[in-house]
């Protein structure tokens, strides 16, 4: 009986010892920094990945010695394996594998950025979009037609139609996604500033005013001159003068335009010359800002129904009258 209870005891003593060798060994690896250099380390975990695989990966990668034993430790202790996230993580320097077991419970994602800038085309951002290695490709066909269709919008242009912004977005994102992201912002701001526009405007559609708005884009870069201009054009199509501004020409000079705008190219008749056609192009000629879409909207009373700009810092001097507006062309433009 001695006996036995003596080998007990040892038993137990020699069991207390390994435990606190194991917990020791376990504090240490966990606490420990990952072998990571300066410049960080991009780790994938893999959809339905165990601990078992991630202390592999993470050994492969030369990050960790740690002994599967641990993260199965791990596992056992917090019940919170099944809460590892797949996705794309950087492990910065200095992390230790507790902190980076934190990070991927809580699925802090590499988080990539994607910039649609306000008065580029549709036609730019397709190529943008499907040129950018982050993104998963999806599109072969680049042609907006095609695109717009893949988006569930056979019957739409597409110019415009994406709203200029900064979009987040995670490793497996598609070209696609993210336009579609961007297709349906632009179209809940359209008919949010829709709802709240100013009375009397000349537009049926919230379509129209989005024309007005890429050319009012197209015009001006100065925050404080887009109510204005959208002033100038709304009163121009109440006249019934045509809107005469030259990026809707441009527009529909496509890729024979060379970056300078000629007299014959003013006279030289397209869908898209509003020199040579009443009211509005058919389609937005650029992808506008919501500043732009609220200036359409909410244009700047008075009586100016001409503009030129100045040459400094893209700003225009504004005229009411044709011999003004003459004027102010021989000072800004011709110089005399």
């Amino acid at each position: 009986m001695r006996l036995f209870i003596k080998i007990m005891l040892i038993l137990i003593v020699l069991f207390i010892s390994v435990s606190a060798i194991v917990w020791n060994q376990y504090q240490q690896f966990m606490t420990t920094p990952l072998q990571v250099n300066e410049q960080g380390y991009v780790y994938t975990v893999a959809k339905g990945s165990n601990l078992q695989q991630i202390s592999q990966e993470l050994h492969d990668a030369g990050l960790t010695n740690l002994p599967a034993l641990y993260l199965h430790i791990y596992g056992r202790l917090t019940h919170k394996a099944h809460l590892i996230k797949a996705g794309e993580y950087r492990i910065k320097p200095h992390t230790t594998l507790s902190e980076l077991l934190d990070q991927l419970i809580a699925g802090q994602v590499i988080q990539y950025s994607f910039t649609i800038i306000e008065g580029m085309t549709a036609q730019q951002l397709i190529t943008m979009v499907t040129s950018d290695s982050r993104l998963t490709k999806t599109l072969t066909d680049t042609n907006l037609s095609t695109v717009m269709t893949a988006l569930g919008f056979p019957l739409n242009n597409g110019e415009g139609e994406f709203a200029p912004e900064t979009y987040n977005f995670t490793a497996g994102t598609t070209d696609l996604q993210l336009l579609r992201r961007a297709h349906h912002l632009m179209t809940r701001d359209l008919e949010k500033a829709w709802a709240t526009k100013a009375e009397n405007l000349p537009y049926k559609t919230p379509y129209e005013a989005l024309i007005m708005a890429s050319i009012i884009e197209k015009e001006t870069g100065i925050a404080e001159e887009r109510a204005q201009i959208a002033g100038v054009f709304v009163r121009r199509l109440e006249l019934g003068m045509r809107l005469q501004t030259d990026p809707t020409v441009i527009y529909g000079l496509g890729t024979s335009f060379d970056g300078n705008l000629r007299r014959k190219d003013l006279t030289t008749d397209t869908t898209y010359n509003t020199y040579t056609r009443n009211g509005l192009p058919p389609t937005p000629i650029a992808l506008p800002s919501k500043e732009a879409i609220e200036a359409a909207l909410h244009p700047l009373a008075g009586n100016s129904l001409f503009f030129v700009a100045t040459g400094r810092d893209g700003r225009h001097v504004f005229s009411a009258t044709l011999a003004d507006h003459n004027k102010a062309v021989r000072q800004y433009q011709l110089k005399q």
